[in-house]
């Protein structure tokens, strides 16, 4: 895979986002670039000015873990960005990494993972992938992700619910926020997993049908996002505050199992008690997989 424009415009979004005073150089009167120059960032990484130049027109398969920590420093990456910039070196060597990722449609959770879910009973706990695919959930997932299951045609899927579903405006009280966490995984997993035909097919698919994705997408921005606090308006029961917490599967690798739970004794949590209520009485003791639904659809 050929990812010289990814490497390119990454590389550039990121130096253009650092100020000269901010690694110690002069402002300057008469700069004619947004940021830092080439020959700046050349500098401050301890490289010629050509060997960067080449690396920035994407030439970056083969560069040691050396030089891309000096870049990395130079242009003062968090944790995100620093493993996505490792990310396209090694899907630019002649030898990458082999896939890690497993196809959505043939995957299934192993039963016992599917109790651990049903055994999760005071929020809701979910399967995902790199591409926001829900894979596997407990009855309060499947609830708490109503409208995602609800579009027609498609698998349930975050990001495609986040910028193809008007209800996802009433559903994220901060919609903006959410979109730029959800395009911000979808880059991070580009980077991880390059030859993912599903990933890029969906890609393809939100940038073809929404605009507010094209436009975040060409940010290039990346996060790691695993603990935190998001709000909801939920269609059953009103607004939400919860905590969530990611954890990468150690037996799945590229697989995240998500928990949201509500503050105990708070109006969330009281909500939550409800929404367990609708989902047990609409989805019963037991929500299958995707995967295990797809092969019993006719």
């Amino acid at each position: 895979m050929d990812n010289r424009a990814e490497v390119r415009d990454f590389l550039i979004s990121r130096r253009t986002q650092v100020a000269p005073e901010q690694v110690g150089l002069p402002a300057g009167t008469n700069r004619r670039v947004k940021g830092l120059r080439r020959s700046e960032v050349a500098i401050l990484a301890g490289l010629s000015v050509e060997y960067y130049t080449r690396l920035e027109r994407g030439a970056i398969g083969g560069a040691s873990a050396r030089v891309l920590a000096s870049i990395a420093r130079a242009l003062c990456l968090d944790d995100a960005e620093r493993a996505h910039l490792f990310d396209l070196a090694y899907a630019a060597t002649p030898v990458a990494r082999p896939p890690r990722r497993r196809n959505s449609k043939s995957w299934a959770p192993h039963e016992s993972l599917q109790w651990a879910l049903d055994a999760i009973t005071a929020g809701p706990a979910f399967v995902r992938n790199g591409r926001m695919d829900l894979l596997a959930v407990n009855p309060l997932g499947r609830a708490f992700y109503k409208h995602a299951y609800d579009m027609p045609g498609q698998p349930p899927n975050i990001a495609r619910f986040t910028f193809l579903d008007e209800r996802a405006y009433e559903f994220y009280p901060d919609w903006d926020a959410f979109a730029e966490v959800t395009v911000s995984i979808l880059r991070t997993e580009a980077g991880r997993d390059p030859h993912n035909k599903e990933l890029h097919d969906l890609i393809g698919e939100l940038g073809t049908l929404s605009e507010e994705f094209r436009r975040r997408w060409g940010a290039h921005n990346v996060r790691h996002h695993g603990t935190g606090f998001k709000s909801f308006n939920h269609p059953i029961v009103g607004e939400l505050t919860l905590a969530f917490e990611g954890l990468e599967m150690a037996a799945e690798p590229g697989l995240t199992l998500t928990i949201y739970t509500a503050e105990p004794g708070s109006p969330s949590a009281e909500r939550m008690q409800l929404l367990a209520s609708w989902a047990a009485s609409e989805y019963g003791n037991a929500v299958q997989s995707v995967s295990e639904r797809t092969r019993m659809d006719p």
